[in-house]
């Protein structure tokens, strides 16, 4: 059930990594061939792979199973279609935009309706719990305010997209996907970290005011309060202040020092967020577009992907481990999870992408094209050995289980 979610998902990163070198960042974020490849980047590859994740992982963080697990079984077909349908009004012809937003509506609310009625049963409500709850709703707010945007470009309806566009930004990424990574982290962190007897008062006050960040954003583009927006945007960033502290003080209480490719790819995707943070700043201060979608890169290509990509390596091994070996466990030997991904393979593709982050996001900041265009070539490099690494991992042992 959860396989097509990352294999559709790292199909989606590699080939949105290869149309990176076909657009013109100098264009600005407000061009459709970018808003169309943000689209393509965001819904195929981070909310398919978060949505195959949360299958997995919402029944061991809140303790409870799925109202109805089966319903996944719909999601990753109408978010494929509605995505692909959205990217192509966007590229090729905009009446089709209302048709893929749709779709994609459909199937946000489908995941929302079961994540809700799987926490109805919860009975310990800890902050994992809430940020869940608050960023399905959050995801659902920021749905209905894009499929409005996608009548307005794709239908005549009237609404502003100018003025909703950052609403829209910051209820899908702030509200659902920084709250989900949020609530997460105090339970994956710790896990694969080894941490334990660290202080959660730092994430608890990040959650409050990341609450706080989105609804002044949201309520204050309805009524038309331009500082609201403004305060809402600094509010937030000291919410993720707050939880890079917890996380500095939950990689100080940790036991496994190993520096494998998980914990390089959270070194690097924490680092991402600083630098998109200090960033971030200026670009809100002078609306400069460089800083912006400098600001922007480093937070999706750097903080979200490398948090997910990384994760890719604890979570498929588990998966693939649960499935075809455990019910070998005390009749044959059976692999250790550290045996069954691709270590050559992760170390390159962790290499060149990261690699190509950087070198990707200076072009973006000093405005210079061919050294964005050349990190981003080192970023398909490495989505390529991304793609591979997860095959690998999917089918590990697949002759051994048959036989």
């Amino acid at each position: 059930m959860i396989a097509p979610f990352f294999v559709i998902g790292t199909i989606f990163f590699f080939l949105g990594s290869v149309a990176l070198l076909f657009l013109d960042p100098s264009r600005g974020h407000f061009d459709p061939a970018i808003a169309g490849w943000v689209h393509w980047f965001l819904l195929g590859f981070v909310m398919m792979i978060i949505f195959g994740a949360m299958a997995q992982l919402i029944p061991v963080v809140v303790e409870v199973g799925h109202h109805s697990v089966d319903l996944y079984y719909v999601i990753w077909p109408l978010l494929l279609a509605g995505t692909l349908l959205m990217v192509g009004g966007f590229w090729i012809h905009a009446a089709v935009l209302p048709y893929g937003g749709l779709l994609v509506l459909v199937a946000m609310l489908i995941y929302l309706y079961d994540t809700l009625m799987t926490l109805k049963k919860v009975q310990n409500i800890t902050l994992t719990v809430k940020t869940a709850v608050a960023a399905n709703l959050f995801l659902t707010t920021g749905i209905v305010v894009g499929f409005l945007m996608t009548l307005a470009i794709g239908a005549g309806v009237k609404v502003d997209v100018g003025w909703w566009l950052q609403t829209h930004a910051v209820l899908v990424l702030g509200g659902y996907v920084v709250l989900t990574i949020m609530g997460l982290s105090l339970i994956l962190l710790p896990m694969f970290g080894l941490a334990h007897g660290f202080d959660e008062t730092p994430i608890n006050r990040a959650f409050n005011f990341m609450l706080a960040g989105v609804i002044l954003h949201l309520l204050s583009t309805i009524v038309g309060f331009g500082f609201g927006r403004f305060a809402a945007i600094f509010i937030m960033l000291f919410a993720l202040g707050l939880y890079l502290w917890q996380i500095v003080l939950i990689y100080r209480t940790r036991a496994r020092k190993e520096n494998d490719i998980w914990a390089r790819s959270m070194f690097f995707a924490y680092a991402s967020l600083v630098v998109a943070m200090l960033l971030a700043i200026p670009a809100e201060i002078f609306g400069s577009e460089k800083l912006v979608l400098a600001s922007g890169w480093f937070l999706v290509m750097g903080f979200v992907t490398f948090l997910i990509t990384g994760h890719l390596y604890k979570i498929i091994p588990f998966l693939v481990w649960f499935e075809r070996y455990s019910p070998l466990v005390g009749k044959q030997k059976v692999p250790m999870l550290n045996e069954m991904y691709p270590k050559k393979m992760a170390d390159w593709e962790f290499a060149f992408t990261a690699l190509g982050t950087v070198i990707a996001g200076i072009g973006l900041l000093s405005g210079w094209n061919d050294l964005y265009y050349g990190g981003v070539a080192c970023f398909v490099v490495g989505a390529g050995f991304m793609l591979a690494s997860v095959k690998w991992m999917l089918t590990f042992g697949s002759k051994a289980s048959e036989k």
